[in-house]
Formats: C-alpha cells, structure tokens, sequence
C-alpha cells in the first residue's frame, strides 16, 4: 500500500512539473531565439543602409569590405541582392541554406524576414533574416543573413538541462517527503495488519499502538484494541463458564449415580431394574459429555504453545494402550510406517487426544472382524497420521458436518459419546497449525488424516509432552477408554 500511495504522490509531482516546467522551457528557447534574431535585424538594417547607394551606383563600394569583415568576426555570412534576385555582393562564408530563398522573397516583397520563431535542441537550420534595401519607398534589393543556431541550442540545451535537473532534484524530494508521509500515514494500518494476523494465529494479548499516524486512525486503532479486549473477555468468559459447569457439574452428577446405584437392590420387578441399568447409563453417557466439554475448554484455552515431539513414538504408545479394547472387540489394530522418527510440531498432547479420539471412532463402528490402520508418513514438508477404518463410513454431506459440537450421525444416535471428538480434534489440530481432512475409504470405511509442519531446525524434541507413559490399556468391561482419551462419536 505504501508504495502505491508513494507512486500516486509521484505522479501528481510529475504531472504538476511538466505542467510548470513545459511551457517554461519553450519560453526560454522563444527568448534565446529572439535575441539572436533581434541582433542580426539590427545588423542587416546596418547594412541596408549601406547598401543603397552601391546599388544606385552600380558597385559594391566599402560594402564588400563591411560584409568580410563582419563574417571573419563572428562567421556569420550575409549577401546583398538586387531586385531581380542576383547576389551584388556577398561575404566568403555565405552559403545559401535553408529558408534563405524565402526569406528573400519576403525581403524583395518590402517585409523584414526572420526565421524560425524558436530554435529547439533537435533543430539544424540557421537563424535567416532578410531586410529590403529601400530607396526613397522603392525596393532596390534585399540584404539576408544566416547565423549558425549551434550556440543558440546549445544555450537552449544548457537551459533545458537545468530545468531536468531541478525537475529531478524536486522528484527526488516529493520522493523521500512522500515515503516519510506514506510511512507515518500507514503505520497504524500496517501494524493493525499484523496484530490481526497475530490475534488470529492464537495471540489474543496482540494489540496497536494508538498513538501512530494521524488523528483518524489513531482513533481506529483506539477502537480496534478495545473491540479485542471485549472480543477476548466475551471468549475468556464463554470457556471459563463451559469449565466451571463441566467441573461444578461432575460433584452432583457423581452424587446422582450413587444414589441411583443404590436403588437397584430395591427394585423386584424385571421392568424396575430395566429402567435403572437405563438411567445409570444415562447418567454415564452425562458423565462423558461433561469430561469432553472440560476437555474442549481447555484446548481452546491454550495459548498455542509449540513443542517438537515424535509422532512415530506417540502413534505407537496410543495404538498400544487402544489394543486391549480392539482384541475385546474383535477389531484387527496395526501400525504402519514407524521405522524411524517423525517430527512434528504441535501444541502439548495434540497428537495424544487426537489420535485417541480417532482410533476410539475407527474400533467403536469398524464392527467384529474388521480392521483399524495406524499410518505414519512424511508429507508436504510435515508428517502425516492416517487413521483407516473398515466400518460403514460417512457420506460427504455428514463429513463436511463431522467437526460440528454435538453433531452426530442419525444411524449412530443410540452408540455411547456426546458427538464432541472430533470437534476437539479440530481445535487441537487447528492450534498446532496442521490439517484435519476426511475422505470415504475404498472400498468402504473412513480415512481420518491428521498433518502437522514439521519442527524447525535445533528444536528440542519432548519425549513425553503429556508427562505419562504409554497411557492405561482400556478395560473393554467398564467401559472406560485410556488415560487421556476423549470419546468421539462422530459416525
């Protein structure tokens, strides 16, 4: 933007010398012209005057020595002609050029000739004047001189030359003046630029400074760092709520489940303790909503800190700990690709919860007999983790809805989760800088592909970011997944 506002400064200039600088510069090759001009109608009047009686007399008289005289002192040559045209009497350096004969027309005619009105630097032609020799209001003849127009341009040229260099000096200042302008004009918005490209990568403390550049934007800047502190407030208590009723809600829900347990002994009937093993479910399907609700705060809450890890290691802890659940379910769990380490860079325990949540939807709907695959690769500068399902997949109107909070598959409404893994997935890869795509698997099932940027070189890589081991293998009879793993349910 600076440098197109410096460019439109700079345009005007230009149009504003050329308007100025252009029709001085034809008054100065105008004047320079009518100065020699005025020299030699002076002269040839001169010799106008001498000329009459040479030309009464038949003879050239002192003429002749006037004219030689005058060409060896300044190489101008003149001529003397009678009224029929023929030279009288001419100077050594006389040569009839350009102009000169109708110049002598006008002369013979009784009019004073001079030519041309201007002499430009690119013109070569000689300044021509011509004045008639009269007597007693008879025309005898005429007397023309041709003065050489180098002098001429050159001066003009040494003027012309001045004004380009005045013209470069002021271009050169408007230059300077209008990058000096541009820069204090454009501060504010260049630093708004990049506190808005800051403020969306994760640095919600990124402000302007309000006291840059002139009133308007100072106060725009002034508007923008309080729409932030409130944007950042409203965001600060919306999650801090979404904690606090997730946490504050566990006590009671905990307290429920107990005195609903407690109940079962109590009831005698088979349609009493079907409707208690429902309501403990449901008070464990409450739980598993509250635990992944706690669990999206607080990954939107991070400040996207970045770590190193190795995602090959970390694939291989979590498709350990999901092993006893997947053999409990009759699901094939493998890995693939972990011959050697795959750095990433991510936020703390982005891989660990991600991969969690997809390898808990990958064996939930993959079915007895089907089969789970674990692929770490390197891709597009990064490494990437697929997660490959056999189960029944999702159309491409439920993919482009699957990170949605609380959407669920209308086939999977009864299956165990509060339809936020995958939502969380999206947060923790979102704040890693990385990609979360989806596809259909062939011939059926689902590919979840998780891609993280590589980490930068001298990085330290964290061996175990979540400060645990290799993570509790799930026990297949609680129903509970391993430690740290969010419950999905996207389909």
């Amino acid at each position: 933007m600076r440098r197109r506002l410096v460019i439109s400064y700079l345009l005007l200039m230009v149009l504003v010398l050329l308007a100025l600088e252009t029709p001085l510069a034809a008054t100065l090759a105008s004047r320079e012209t009518d100065r020699v001009r005025a020299d030699r109608l002076a002269d040839a009047t001169r010799f106008a005057s001498l000329a009459g009686p040479a030309l009464r007399g038949g003879g050239p008289g002192p003429l002749d020595a006037e004219l030689g005289a005058y060409d060896q002192l300044y190489g101008i040559g003149a001529a003397v002609v009678d009224r029929d045209g023929r030279t009288v009497v001419a100077s050594r350096g006389w040569r009839a050029g350009q102009g000169t004969t109708s110049a002598l027309d006008t002369a013979l005619a009784g009019q004073q000739f001079s030519g041309p009105e201007s002499v430009w630097p690119w013109a070569h032609g000689p300044v021509v004047v011509a004045v008639p020799i009269n007597d007693g209001g008879e025309v005898l003849g005429a007397v023309v001189t041709a003065t050489p127009a180098d002098r001429v341009r050159r001066t003009v040229t040494s003027w012309w030359l001045l004004l380009a260099g005045i013209g470069l000096l002021a271009v050169l200042a408007c230059v300077s003046t209008a990058f000096g302008l541009a820069g204090w004009v454009l501060r504010p918005v260049t630093e708004l630029d990049a506190v808005t490209h800051e403020i969306a990568e994760g640095d919600r403390g990124a402000r302007v400074r309000p006291r840059l550049g002139p009133p308007e934007l100072r106060r725009l800047a002034a508007s923008f760092n309080n729409m932030a502190d409130v944007v950042s407030d409203v965001m600060d208590r919306q999650r801090a709520f979404v904690a606090h009723a997730s946490h504050q809600l566990r006590n009671p829900l905990t307290a429920l489940r107990l005195r609903v347990e407690e109940l079962g002994p109590s009831l005698a009937d088979a349609d009493g303790r079907a409707e208690h093993r429902l309501a403990l479910e449901e008070t464990d399907r409450l739980a598993l909503v509250l635990d992944a609700l706690l669990t999206l705060a607080r990954a939107e809450r991070e400040e996207n800190q970045r770590i190193t890890v190795d995602a090959a290691a970390l694939a291989a802890s979590r498709v350990t700990a999901w092993q006893p659940l997947a053999r409990h379910r009759s699901v094939t769990l493998r890995l693939v690709g972990v011959d050697a380490p795959a750095y990433a860079r991510t936020v703390p325990t982005a891989i660990d919860q991600a991969l969690d949540a997809l390898i808990d939807n990958a064996v939930k709907f993959s079915g007895a007999g089907g089969e789970v695959t674990v692929i770490v690769r390197a891709a597009d500068g990064g490494t990437a983790l697929e997660v490959r399902d056999t189960g029944p997949g999702m159309t491409a109107s439920q993919l482009d809805q699957a990170t949605e909070r609380f959407w669920r598959a209308p086939d999977v409404q009864n299956v165990d989760g509060a339809g936020l893994g995958l939502t969380i997935v999206a947060v923790l890869v979102d704040a890693s800088d990385g990609r979360l795509t989806m596809r259909q698997g062939e011939p059926r099932g689902l590919v979840a592909e998780l891609w993280f940027p590589a980490p930068d070189a001298g990085d330290e890589v964290v061996a175990d970011p979540a400060g645990g081991g290799d993570g509790v293998a799930a026990d297949p009879d609680a129903g509970v997944t391993p430690a740290g793993a969010v419950r999905a349910d996207a389909g």
